[in-house]
């Protein structure tokens, strides 16, 4: 079958599809691998003893090795190639939540989880790298907004399984069942993911010594100022998932069920902000950077709303806060995917994903400190005032890069181009 991203027989256009299906499926199935632990924290303090600060430095040892072998995945996967790192990588994912699923004290559980953060390391870069070669990039963004709601979707399924198991089958359950199918998606990965621009059998793979590609987009300014950008809405979107429910129960009134069900109304704003920023930015002929500046500053805004009428009432509420999942997942999965694929290039797409990510989960990790020193110490408004800071400062962070992209000096700045 032809293999050039130029050809669109009926052959090569059934391998795209195929492509976007099996990785989509392969990175909201990662999210099966993740959901155990949150589900089941109650659970497990409870029947072993575990301390708040041990449950929580269990979070904390995952996200460090999430954000640390996010920096090593992108640049393997460009040596070894998308099928083999993704499929390997879901493979250990599941190992790793079953032995979590098998054990019985607390140091179990944290090398468990932590070796689980690795391993979930491999599947962004791994999958926008998969994707890259089979679309150009005038329809990149389109194409990628509506592949990125993998990991909203993801999320919300893995929650509800790992509810379900935890309730009805007990806690073990909600990590040996998805390990399995987690696994099994592994499994159809590495025997079915097609790869158009296989790593070419180079000395450097041999070695799996970074590409000459990869070191050239390590070098560029951009790449790491998106990263830079990602730090701030990763360390928003993060906090939210974490704490929105918690906010809506503690300082506003509502049920514990009803926190939950309203807490949704983040990511059912964000799947449609995600493929609404891509087709906005396919439309600009590829200008990404206005859309991602415009909606940072629209993110500034929708926190601005939300903190003036989210005691209002339900409605008020889930509408505001779905405002602020469009403006933030918008840019959220432009800066992660789209850009990062226009930054590397079919060479070094892995890379450029793995940075950008890698940067950007560092805030992950600072949410938790940063959210619950601001909200006890000058109350949850105040929080929302930083939220509405970092996102003119991730505005800000970000027109370096629409500046340049107006330009059109990505070659000057050594960035190499598929498009």
């Amino acid at each position: 079958m032809p293999e050039a991203p130029e050809d669109r027989s009926p052959a090569w256009l059934r391998a795209r599809r195929g492509v976007f299906a099996l990785t989509w499926l392969a990175y909201a199935s990662y999210y099966l691998c993740r959901k155990g632990f949150p589900v089941s924290k109650a659970r497990l303090a409870g029947d072993f003893h575990l301390s708040l600060p041990a449950l929580g430095a269990i979070d904390t040892g995952y996200l460090t090795a999430y954000a640390l072998g996010l920096l090593a995945s992108g640049l393997a996967c460009d040596v070894v190639g998308a099928r083999r790192l993704v499929g390997r990588g879901m493979l250990l994912a599941a190992a790793a939540t079953a032995v979590f699923g098998l054990g019985s004290t607390s140091a179990v559980f944290a090398l468990a989880f932590a070796l689980n953060g690795l391993f979930q390391s491999t599947g962004w870069p791994g999958t926008v790298k998969a994707m890259t070669p089979w679309y150009r990039p005038a329809e990149r963004g389109k194409v990628m907004g509506l592949w990125s709601t993998c990991y909203q979707v993801g999320g919300l399924a893995a929650t509800a399984l790992a509810a379900r198991l935890l309730t009805t089958f007990g806690w073990r359950s909600a990590f040996l069942v998805p390990a399995a199918l987690t696994a099994a998606v592994g499994v159809a990965v590495l025997l079915w993911l097609r790869e158009p621009a296989a790593p070419r059998a180079s000395a450097a793979r041999r070695a799996l010594r970074p590409t000459a590609e990869s070191l050239r987009a390590l070098a560029t300014p951009l790449l790491w100022n998106l990263g830079a950008a990602y730090f701030c809405l990763k360390l928003i979107r993060y906090s939210l998932l974490f704490w929105l429910p918690f906010y809506l129960q503690r300082q506003l009134g509502y049920a514990e069920g009803s926190a939950s069900y309203m807490s949704i109304s983040f990511e059912l704003g964000g799947v449609v902000g995600a493929v609404t920023a891509g087709a906005l930015s396919d439309r600009l002929v590829g200008r990404r950077g206005p859309v991602l500046v415009v909606m940072s500053l629209g993110l500034a805004g929708a926190f601005f709303l939300y903190s003036a009428v989210a005691a209002v009432g339900p409605l008020a509420n889930f509408g505001a806060m779905a405002l602020v999942g469009f403006m933030l997942f918008g840019p959220d999965a432009l800066v992660s995917s789209t850009a990062a694929q226009d930054l590397g290039g079919t060479a070094a797409a892995g890379t450029a994903a793995g940075i950008i990510n890698g940067v950007g989960s560092f805030g992950a990790i600072a949410q938790g400190a940063v959210t619950a020193f601001v909200a006890e110490r000058y109350g949850w408004p105040a929080l929302f005032h930083v939220f509405i800071a970092l996102a003119v400062l991730c505005a800000l962070i970000l027109t370096p890069f629409a500046l340049r992209e107006r330009r059109r000096s990505y070659s000057a700045a050594g960035v190499s181009s598929d498009g």
